[in-house]
């Protein structure tokens, strides 16, 4: 996930879109295409006609929405979109940007629960206004544009778990260095080490204890679980790669005003720090899973770095993005030469993980996994089968990417919780290959699998090694190689996934996953060269510069607003290599049939050659619940699907229909869909929880009033303050000055469950 000025994923997306995957699953044998034909009754597949995605499409009926097979149904109504027509129109407010505030149904009260800043340790300093804390300060407040969150409920007396009291592990993605300091970030004399302390103090993860007295949600600033973890923290590393000669970076000793290298190298084995950490997971045996994305784009350099396709380094930072310029956000390799990459060449591979943390534990290290793969990781999710095996889907968010899956070597014991603690250390990683007949494979990333040049990875140079630890190691820490050299199905930007929960006794394997979007695509695009070209096999590809045609899970040229895709797994098992798939839903725009931009060659065949943003969201009335640019993904524990969006935010140009970023609630059976949130100017919503009682969520709102510069923060959002004229103990002023990253707690007045 990214905002506008953030490190991202893709560019400026062209006008265009396609709406021809009905004609390729219409060319499919249609016994394949009724993936869900076990999850509902035969009278209801009679009334859609098999749940292909035409017959999802033919039946829709008013909110609220009925309860189906493994699903409670959904008891509200959609909220209107807030697009810039709308904030004239009813709010009185600019036709330059979009209502400025969080909005929920009626029936419910969304509320501030913590902010940016916001103290969350004993002995932290509380947010100011004009974001003069310091870095050391920063350290034990609330980091900055929160991301992915879970809610772990604490025992009650008695034992059972606690929906009044937790400890809520919260993902920092990135900082706005503009507004980070009171003089933003002031590259020269001025960009001092306490500047990017301050900075590297804002990502990572923040952990807290949230409490409900009084039926008001409140952080507990003197915990014992307050915890904040950052750029600079100890790390262990373990599994596969730990050790490996790529893994042995330069040596510093770290101090608020210094990073100072010793002349040696590290072990391997250990390493400061974690950065945009963007979405998450959590395990069966009850650890935070943070998920490292955008790492790349924190590195950067005065100095030439190694891109050539000829050194092993060099392939290394071209395949996955390092490169002098970064992001061009951050500067820490100014003061700080570890993020150097052309100096410090073996830090990058640091990161790229997925990181590992005990909630309960606030002195213990973190741990970056690494058999379950480098690359830019989005959310972790496990499941596990009737038979205890246990695994962890996976997306790698850049243009034409990939899907993984983990699978641990040892079962999953609910018995011992102490003896799960190491299965991440062991096990297969698997690359997905999505074919046209809505079937699909895993394929084994490993020593022996055979790849496109007929060859075993262990013959390839890429990974080659005096055995296959070694060969294994290179394989993990270069895993984008590994899946560009065994022809895994590129994707539109895969982010979070989500399994749907077994709850009546349901044991199918149902995996969605959100393809946020993606311009780089072969459909004629004149701004781009016009010859398709797909990840090398070689694993020399330049990051996010291929341009692979479009295909049956990636079927429009031009993807502005994503869609979201979902596989069963065959045998109804986790450690099973094949699975069958299917589009959920198309993501669009239904009172827009704007065609391909002018940039767009008119007479390529891509399909039906009028191509367009409609989608086919299922709401009522049509375009009461339009949605673009899906990014988190979760479900609930009651079987109800939530989608949150991240695109442009302002109700600006391909977006003007569809308005500010949202949050909508999803029907798994029929794909209908109710609009439950929405988030104010320029931010993106991303992270969801809820307590086990579901009857309170946790919602993320990140980068309110994103670009806005250091001479006016306000300049395009002051949320919250604008929302909140008080802290959420009811009494401290909120200070103005600053918007800030947040998460808000959303509760039914009713005291229900959410979504009922």
């Amino acid at each position: 996930m990214k905002g506008m000025s953030h490190p991202r994923n893709d560019i400026a997306l062209s006008p265009a879109g396609s709406n021809h995957i009905c004609d390729i699953i219409e060319r499919v044998n249609v016994d394949r295409r009724a993936l869900l034909r076990s999850a509902v009754s035969s009278a209801a597949l009679a009334s859609v006609g098999g749940l292909t995605l035409g017959g999802l499409l033919s039946t829709v009926h008013a909110a609220p929405i009925p309860a189906g097979f493994d699903f409670p149904g959904i008891g509200f109504e959609s909220i209107p979109a807030e697009t810039r027509a709308r904030n004239v129109a009813v709010h009185g407010g600019s036709d330059t940007a979009v209502l400025d505030r969080v909005s929920v149904p009626a029936g419910y009260k969304a509320e501030l629960f913590v902010a940016w800043g916001d103290p969350i340790m004993p002995a932290a300093a509380p947010f100011i206004g004009d974001a003069s804390e310091t870095a050391a300060q920063q350290a034990r407040q609330f980091g900055m544009h929160n991301d992915g969150m879970h809610f772990f409920p604490l025992p009650e007396n008695g034992g059972r778990l606690s929906s009044e009291r937790g400890v809520l592990c919260v993902n920092n993605e990135y900082t706005h260095e503009d507004i980070l300091t009171p003089n933003g970030q002031e590259l020269g004399a001025n960009y001092t080490i306490h500047k990017t302390r301050k900075s590297q103090n804002a990502h990572g993860v923040s952990i807290l204890e949230a409490r409900r007295m009084g039926g008001k949600w409140t952080v507990v600033k003197n915990s014992p679980y307050g915890r904040r973890i950052t750029a600079n923290t100890p790390c262990r590393i373990s599994g596969p790669a730990a050790g490996h000669a790529l893994m042995r970076a330069k040596a510093y000793d770290i101090s608020d005003t210094a990073t100072t290298p010793t002349g040696g190298v590290t072990d391997g084995r250990s390493c400061f720090g974690t950065v945009n950490n963007c979405a998450h997971g959590i395990t069966p045996w009850g650890t935070y899973l943070t998920c490292e994305e955008n790492w790349n784009g924190n590195f950067s350099s005065d100095l030439p770095v190694d891109q050539s396709i000829n050194t092993e380094i060099g392939k290394l930072n071209r395949r996955y993005g390092v490169s002098s310029g970064g992001f061009g956000v951050y500067n820490w390799h100014k003061n700080d030469e570890r993020f150097d990459p052309a100096k410090n060449p073996n830090e990058p591979h640091l990161f790229g993980w997925v990181v590992e943390v005990d909630p309960f534990a606030p002195d213990s290290k973190p741990i970056k996994r690494t058999a379950l793969g480098r690359f830019k990781h989005e959310s972790a999710q496990y499941v596990v089968d009737a038979a205890n095996n246990v695994a962890f889907y996976m997306g790698d968010d850049e243009r034409n990417e990939y899907i993984y899956k983990f699978v641990c070597a040892r079962k999953f014991n609910p018995g011992n919780q102490a003896a799960n603690r190491d299965l991440l250390d062991s096990g297969t990683l698997y690359v997905a290959r999505f074919d046209a007949n809505l079937q699909g494979r895993w394929i084994a990333l490993a020593p022996g699998t055979i790849g496109l040049d007929g060859k075993a990875l262990r013959d390839n140079p890429n990974f080659s090694g005096a055995d296959d630890a070694e060969v294994l190691a290179k394989i993990l820490i270069k895993t984008r190689l590994a899946a560009d050299a065994v022809g895994a199905t590129q994707m539109d930007r895969p982010e979070w996934t989500g399994a749907r929960p077994r709850i009546f006794g349901h044991d199918e394997i149902e995996i969605y996953c959100t393809l946020t979007n993606n311009n780089r695509r072969s459909g004629g695009d004149t701004s781009f060269p016009l010859q398709t070209s797909s990840n090398s096999p070689d694993g020399s590809t330049l990051a996010g510069s291929a341009r692979p045609p479009f295909d049956a899970a990636n079927p429009r040229p031009d993807n502005d607003f994503g869609h979201i895709i979902r596989w069963r797994e065959n045998g109804k098992r986790v450690t099973a290599t094949t699975f069958s798939w299917n589009i959920f839903v198309q993501c669009g725009d239904s009172r827009t049939t704007k065609t391909l931009a002018a940039t767009y060659v008119p007479n390529l065949d891509f399909g039906t050659g009028t191509a367009n943003y409609v989608g086919n969201v299922v709401d009522v009335p049509a375009g009461s619940a339009d949605f673009g640019a899906p990014d988190g993904l979760w479900f609930d524990y009651f079987g109800r699907l939530w989608v949150q969006t991240d695109q442009v935010g302002d109700g600006s140009g391909d977006f003007i229909n569809i308005g500010a970023n949202c949050m909508v609630c999803a029907d798994p059976n029929t794909g209908k869909v109710r609009r439950f949130l929405t988030g104010p100017n320029r931010c993106e919503v991303t992270g969801v929880t809820m307590t086990p009682d579901g009857k309170t969520m946790f919602v993320g709102v990140q980068h309110p009033g994103e670009d806005s510069s250091a001479a006016n923060p306000t300049q395009f959002s002051n949320w919250p303050q604008n929302q909140w004229a008080v802290e959420s103990d009811g009494v401290t002023p909120l200070p103005k000055g600053r918007p800030r990253s947040a998460v808000v707690v959303i509760t039914k007045n009713d005291d229900g469950i959410i979504g009922s």
